[in-house]
């Protein structure tokens, strides 16, 4: 994980809809920037559904969400139009975002070793510092927990 107190690394990423966004011109404003490993798996769509059900209180706080993965900004339009999210969902495909932000990392299943995302969030501040980072956060937590870190 990259240091709380930290300068977040600037991105320009697809959303599900083909738009860019530009971290820094998110400045002004909290980011949660939550990293998940695929769509349309049970955890992610927990996590997802679970910042869906609290993104109005999200949003009265003045806080933007993005979700970050590997797939594809198509695949993230099928996820997102099933469900409805109504915050971006971003593609990483080459997984730049992702390893600038110390998330790409080894793991395990059933004793075969792979490189994958591990589930993780961080709260960037109004100035475009990182005010807090959770690893291996869990899909149906997270939100909550992200969303007492700006109260």
């Amino acid at each position: 994980m990259l240091e709380i107190g930290s300068p977040a690394p600037d991105f320009t990423l697809k959303d599900q809809d083909g738009n860019e966004i530009k971290l820094s011109n998110l400045r002004g404003k909290k980011v949660i920037l939550y990293f998940y490993p695929k769509d349309n798996t049970s955890g992610c769509t927990k996590q997802a559904c679970a910042y869906m059900d609290l993104y109005p209180q999200f949003t009265q706080k003045d806080a933007i969400v993005l979700g970050v993965s590997k797939d594809s900004v198509s695949s993230h339009k099928k996820f997102q139009e099933k469900y409805g999210f109504p915050f971006p969902l971003l593609s990483d495909p080459d997984h730049e975002v992702i390893e600038a932000y110390d998330v790409w990392k080894e793991k395990s299943m059933y004793g075969k070793k792979y490189m994958g995302v591990v589930r993780s969030t961080y709260l960037i501040d109004e100035n475009g510092i990182i005010e807090k980072a959770f690893e291996k956060v869990k899909p149906g937590e997270d939100p909550q927990r992200m969303l007492k870190s700006i109260e």
